[in-house]
């Protein structure tokens, strides 16, 4: 093999290294397991001999001693039936999101994410008063069935962390109320209800972690550390010595809050139909749970905050002004499900009209329509086995007729624009054209006859006589008329007379699909073509007069709207939004990453920040202009980043383990390296620019010396000693220590020009003030965890510049903001929800004015505005002299945040908000997040005469 024998000398040495470190973790399972069988059989024998007293204490622990059993046998064999319980059972590290395509490169977790520290964690975690020795690892010796497994260290005392009392709560509100609509605010507490999931199956399988047996983290009786749990597990905690008496420390809400500002990317890669232009010059479009309204020419855009998952579908009324949008179901984080739904709403004052088909539709919403004969009524498509059609009265919400359709897909449904008692619709290999009289609907379906039954009819269109004109997978359009005495029934017609349906015409319209049809105004069509590109106009006699195709880079066509004058806009695969004309072609107005986003990095003093994805693009953003600086595709998968503090250069990881350097004016390739050949999880430069640090998924932390202002590199050492995964990183001011965070909870520390040498007395470390914070575990962020949580909860967390809030990305669709430090459990935080995925990651922008987070799976980037004087002017550099030496921690409680001019909602610890006796809040602000007082559908179910907040739980102020 060429890469073994061009290896160095070293690296053949830490490859066989590895092999036995492996093999003795084997062996070290085989006793754990042995172990943890003999504590499960003593443990069931004490439960059977103790099962009344057992049922009378299972109300207050909350946890039978079978249960207990259960999970310290878990926890002994490092493995868990929390979630993401398809990873590997035998692993006691938690994956970080395998939605990622090195899963499979990777074979899941290694062996070696085994708990090879494991003599290490007992001995910090009780630490002798005056030890100073390193400690080394230990194997856990397998005890007799009647007998526990002995002590490294005597136990010392413990006492439970004292909670934060008398902290009020604010009164619940039923009603739902209008709102003014474009600020991300943070008072949506009691939208945990509402929680957006990206696969019901990922977050449904989370809700194991909540039976497992809770315990609140604990201090030792001499102050000197604390201890969290995580899974059962203990992750000892040094107190640093400027915080005199723990039981003084106070963590509060933040005064500062943010306003969503932009959100950049379009869903168009398996959406169609979803672009539209609205008579106030706004494009309307969707991503993630946000519908967005972007006026190009005065680029700004507007944001419809309603939806509580994806958003799958878009119609726009008659009149231009009200819109229905539907989503898919979604679960929150504790397991329960969110319906999916139609929410009508107006796009000038972005309040809700009317919530529909709660409890009715099943998965999500395909398709709808509103009905141009009556405008009253509305169509719906669910994404259910049946594909069920139901027809509504919007206006009332009440469901008029409900139908069956087909088992095949649907892609379509239509009102026809005359008779205001039929509808079309259209998808794998059929037509059908549906009436209703009553609450009864009858079908006709299309027959073919003598053409070419296609695979998909893709999509349909009215001409202006009434005939229906289809488009199908065959790059065909069909003419379908029917006799004008008869409607599209399965009615019998009167004796001797048939009912005629007929195909009248067929067009040869586009190589490979037809994928949309676009009836303009005038009276002309626009279609536009899968395969050949095409956009092609065609006369009222539906002649062909011109076209024009869409360059490949931008993908096959998705949608065709009509524009201002003679312009339209196009919607495609690879998620932009295109306005253009058959005489000036194209000009890119909406683009996005079309596949799942990690990698984020904010420039150290300018206003750009660095994304980079599965697609394999970089993109380089502006945060001011909010558009695409430069974009460059690489030969791997993207997944982290960062900053030379220059700015001059950028160094990105990919899932392969190599890692490019490119300049980031010209995005030109500066250097290239490769690190084992698993996934890079982060890149870190040093304060000072002369060192980086790549963490890898294969347990090491690779340093390098960096010169030229990030232009050239030179293998400098390795850090070696963690059980699992990298995950966060973080340098001291001095760019001499290193604290790592991996995915089997470890905290561990790096004296770096020792010979990248493993700090063992970690309270050693305690005091170091360390020039950013984005690792998850550790003293000043532990709060951040919430009660019960399975340790992969948390993707990402960054503290801001001026060191008073923590930014951090969750598994349930959320952004939160901490008040830092945040060193008290169960810390109460600001909530925001945009992302309909997991949020990936986190960062602010170099003075703190924005926040910018990546979606998972719904692959959007959102910037929000900070609101507050110490997130707007703050501008400190990312530099050496402006770390402070040391960051004391308040022991007194902090100052309540000041009263603000416009009343805002405050949320209280338990949950809910106070409200302002001026302005009531909205409904879900004041909603319970008790799983007894306020099921998901009482929560989204408006009164009848109060319209509901268009961001449920997101206070809106209009755009200047």
């Amino acid at each position: 093999d060429d890469s073994i024998s061009a290896a160095s000398t070293s690296d053949v040495q830490d490859r066989l290294s590895s092999l036995e470190l492996r093999v003795q973790q084997q062996d070290d399972e085989l006793m754990v397991m042995k172990a943890a069988l003999a504590d499960v059989l003593r443990r069931l024998a004490q439960s059977e001999d103790s099962a009344a007293a057992a049922k009378k204490q299972q109300s207050s622990k909350g946890q039978t001693p079978l249960r207990e059993a259960y999970s310290m046998s878990c926890i002994a064999n490092g493995s868990s039936s929390g979630r993401k319980s398809h990873k590997d059972s035998s692993t006691v590290s938690i994956a970080k999101k395998e939605t990622l395509s090195s899963a499979a490169k990777s074979g899941g977790e290694r062996k070696k994410d085994k708990p090879q520290m494991e003599g290490i964690r007992e001995k910090e975690e009780a630490p002798q008063a005056n030890d100073n020795t390193p400690s080394a690892p230990s194997t856990p010796q397998a005890p007799s069935p009647s007998s526990n497994p002995p002590s490294p260290h005597p136990p010392q005392p413990q006492r439970q962390i004292s909670e934060n009392k008398g902290r009020g709560s604010s009164a619940k509100r039923g009603g739902m109320e209008r709102s003014q609509s474009s600020t991300w605010d943070s008072g949506e507490e009691s939208r945990n209800k509402l929680v957006k999931a990206a696969s019901t199956s990922k977050l449904l399988s989370k809700v194991v972690k909540n039976a497992e047996k809770h315990r609140d983290p604990v201090i030792s009786q001499e102050g000197e550390y604390i201890k969290m749990f995580m899974r059962g597990r203990p992750i000892t905690m040094f107190i640093p010595s400027d915080v005199e008496n723990y039981d003084d420390v106070r963590t509060e809400l933040p005064p500062e809050r943010l306003k969503l500002d932009w959100v950049y990317g379009y869903r168009g890669r398996d959406c169609r139909a979803n672009v539209y232009l609205l008579p106030t010059g706004e494009i309307v479009y969707f991503i993630a749970s946000v519908v967005v309204l972007f006026n190009y020419e005065e680029r700004t855009q507007r944001h419809y905050l309603g939806h509580t998952d994806c958003v799958k579908c878009l119609a726009v009324h008659p009149d231009k002004i009200r819109i229905a949008t539907g989503q898919i179901a979604g679960v929150d984080k504790d397991g329960r499900p969110l319906q999916p739904h139609v929410r009508v709403w107006d796009s000038v004052s972005l309040s809700t009209l009317q919530i529909i088909g709660l409890g009715t539709f099943e998965r999500g919403v395909g398709s709808l329509a509103f009905s141009k004969a009556v405008s009253i009524h509305l169509s719906v498509i669910d994404d259910s086995n049946e594909h069920m059609l139901t027809v509504w009265d919007w206006q009332k919400k009440s469901k008029i007729a409900e139908i069956k359709t087909t088992n095949e897909v649907v892609l379509a449904v239509e009102f026809h624009p005359t008779d205001a008692n039929t509808i079309v619709t259209c998808g794998k290999s059929h037509i059908f054209f549906w009436t209703w009289s009553g609450s009864s609907l009858a079908r006709k379906q299309g027959i073919f006859g003598k053409y070419e039954k296609p695979k998909f009819v893709q999509c349909l269109a009215f001409l202006n006589n009434g005939d229906i004109l289809t488009g199908d997978s065959g790059g065909i359009m069909l003419i379908w008329t029917r006799s004008t005495a008869e409607p599209f029934c399965d009615i019998a017609p009167p004796k001797g007379q048939k009912l005629l349906l007929l195909i009248m015409r067929q067009i040869k319209a586009h190589d490979g699909s037809v994928f949309t049809l676009c009836q303009m105004r005038n009276g002309t069509l626009l279609t536009g073509g899968g395969k050949d590109h095409k956009i092609i106009l065609w006369d009222h006699d539906l002649n062909p007069e011109r076209d024009i195709e869409v360059p490949d880079q931008y993908g096959t066509i998705r949608a065709v709207a009509e524009g201002k004058g003679e312009q339209f806009l196009v919607g495609t695969s690879r998620n932009f939004i295109l306005r253009g004309t058959f005489n000036d072609g194209f000009q890119v107005e909406v683009q996005g990453h079309t596949d799942e986003l990690w990698g984020l990095a904010a420039h150290p003093f300018k206003d750009l920040f660095l994304t980079c994805a599965q697609d394999r693009q970089v993109c380089l953003w502006n945060s001011v202009d909010h558009t695409l600086e430069w974009t460059r595709l690489l030969d791997e998968h993207g997944h982290c980043a960062d900053f030379h503090p220059s700015g001059s250069v950028v160094a990105i990881g990919t899932h392969s383990g190599k890692w490019y350097a490119l300049d980031a004016e010209t995005r030109d390739l500066v250097a290239i390296h490769t690190d084992g050949n698993e996934q890079l999880s982060l890149m870190r430069y040093s304060v000072d620019g002369t060192l980086l640090a790549v963490g890898s998924h294969d347990n090491f932390i690779y340093l390098y010396t960096v010169s030229d202002k990030g232009r050239k590199y030179s293998r400098y050492g390795k850090c070696t000693g963690h059980s699992s995964y990298i995950t966060h990183l973080d340098w001291s001011p001095d760019n001499k220590f290193i604290m790592s965070n991996s995915g089997d909870y470890e905290i561990l520390y790096w004296d770096i020009p020792n010979g990248c040498k493993l700090i063992r007395n970690r309270s050693e470390c305690k005091d170091i003030d360390w020039a950013t914070y984005t690792c998850v575990l550790g003293f000043h962020v532990f709060g951040v965890w919430p009660e019960g949580s399975d340790g992969t909860d948390i993707n990402a967390l960054v503290r801001s510049h001026n060191r008073k809030v923590i930014a951090l990305a969750d598994d349930f669709c959320k952004v939160h903001l901490f008040q830092y430090p945040c060193s008290r459990p169960k810390a109460p935080s600001h909530k925001y929800s945009a992302h309909s995925s997991h949020v990936t990651n986190v960062s602010f922008m170099h003075s703190d004015s924005h926040l910018i987070s990546t979606g998972g799976k719904d692959m959007s980037i959102m910037q929000c505005l900070g609101l507050g004087d110490s997130l707007l002017h703050n501008s400190t550099p990312r530099t050496l002299a402006s770390v402070p030496t040391s960051l004391p921690i308040s022991t007194q409680p902090n100052t309540p945040p000041p009263t603000p001019t416009e009343p805002l909602h405050t949320i209280t610890p338990n949950g809910q908000q106070d409200g302002s006796p001026e302005t009531p809040p909205p409904s879900d602000e004041a909603m319970s997040t008790s799983d007894s007082t306020v099921s998901p559908k009482d929560s989204l179910e408006p009164s009848d005469d109060t319209a509901t907040p268009s961001d449920e739980g997101m206070t809106f102020n209009p755009p200047l």
